[in-house]
């Protein structure tokens, strides 16, 4: 007995003794250097750098998801490079380029499958979330085959279902993975012209696609996939001034709360309220500039918004309840995305022409941390791993 305790002991000796302190990953997160195609492997409990890893190539526009353990982060780059990494040793587990030109991706309901949508060639990726292993190919082809289409808006659904628009087929795909090697395709046609980006509401019912070619959503309710995609808030988007856009909100960045959602006008200085019972316009809030970003902070009544040139240098908090902008905030110029920590008791943003991180405490406003990183863009914690829809 005493020979078995005593190799326990030193078992745990040699654990704690070498170069890497034993912790969760619950509190870890990167943050995406979009210039070097790097990303910084950082903590937001003491709010610190862990790690840096370069060799990602093109992260002009990347986005990731986590493992459901939140260990391994998948990172999608813009040049079709698909990235694992592994927070705790902070190094490439794996990398495979799986395209010409991607846009984005998801991971399964059960965590054992990635997706990947491309726009060269169009289609969607599927592969092992554990090797990397190409699954599944699933191009995006119309017009009865002879052309195929970029592919926007790809999210999971509950159902082991990877949701995604087609840009200039105006469709929207729904593929069941359940046996991953044939993946089952349902096609909606014709719900729009142009569908650029979508979003998946929290409680995983509505897929809703916004549309650059015209005014409008297009929704797919997958509670009921069988009455097809129906057309919502038809005064959405550019209008008929045709307003300059100096960027596309991101439909991701939607704050829903209940049966309200604060949505980013398209080209306008105002933020919009939605009543999701009817999905009826309710209010316009007047704001800074064009947002981008509106985003809800956890366990709060409170809204952040960001915004698109020339007013990129500036945060607003917003009143759920008064709809009054309570909070203008200059953290600095060109501030590209906000995350907030899983209590939202601080939220973090990229500063990117100023070269930081900058952590706000959301109760005094206050600027509390900054950290140094290289043209930063997106910030993703690893608490997404248990969201769906991200």
């Amino acid at each position: 007995m005493r020979s078995d305790l005593l190799a326990i002991s030193l078992s745990g000796l040699l654990l704690t003794s070498g170069c890497t302190t034993l912790r969760g990953t619950g509190d870890m997160g990167i943050v995406v250097e979009r210039a070097d195609g790097r990303v910084k492997v950082v903590e937001h409990t003491g709010n610190t750098e862990l790690a840096s890893i370069s060799g990602l190539g093109d992260l002009s526009h990347a986005s990731a998801v986590y493992s459901r353990d939140g260990r391994y982060a998948y990172v999608f780059g813009r040049d079709g490079g698909l990235t694992k990494i592994d927070l705790l040793k902070g190094a490439i587990v794996k990398r495979v380029m799986q395209s010409g030109n991607s846009i984005g991706g998801a991971i399964s309901q059960d965590g054992k499958l990635i997706a990947v949508s491309n726009y060269e060639p169009g289609g969607v990726n599927i592969f092992d979330a554990e090797s990397l292993q190409l699954i599944a190919e699933i191009p995006a082809t119309y017009d009865d085959g002879t052309a195929r289409s970029k592919v926007v808006g790809l999210v999971d659904a509950p159902k082991d279902r990877f949701v995604f628009s087609l840009y200039e087929a105006g469709e929207i795909w729904v593929a069941d993975v359940t046996q991953p090697e044939n993946p089952a395709i349902t096609r909606y046609r014709d719900v729009g012209k142009q569908p650029y980006d979508a979003l998946l509401t929290p409680d995983g019912r509505y897929y809703m696609a916004g549309l650059f070619g015209e005014d409008g959503l297009a929704m797919l309710d997958l509670w009921h996939p069988e009455r097809g995609v129906t057309r919502i808030l038809p005064d959405y988007g550019r209008g008929e001034e045709k307003l300059p856009v100096y960027k596309m909100p991101h439909l991701e960045g939607w704050a829903i709360a209940g049966n309200t959602a604060f949505v980013p006008a398209v080209g306008r200085y105002e933020v919009l309220v939605i009543d999701f019972s009817n999905f009826s316009e309710k209010a316009r809030i007047p704001v800074h500039g064009q947002p981008i970003f509106v985003m809800a902070q956890p366990a709060s009544s409170q809204v952040w918004v960001n915004f698109a040139m020339p007013n990129n240098d500036t945060v607003q908090v917003i009143d759920t309840e008064t709809f009054q902008v309570i909070k203008t905030l200059k953290p600095g110029p060109a501030v590209l995305h906000m995350e907030f920590t899983p209590r939202g008791e601080r939220v973090w943003m990229s500063v990117r022409d100023d070269d930081r991180i900058a952590v706000y405490d959301t109760t005094s406003f206050e600027q509390t941390t900054q950290l140094p990183v290289d043209k930063p863009s997106g910030i993703f914690f690893s608490t997404r791993a248990h969201n769906i829809g991200l």
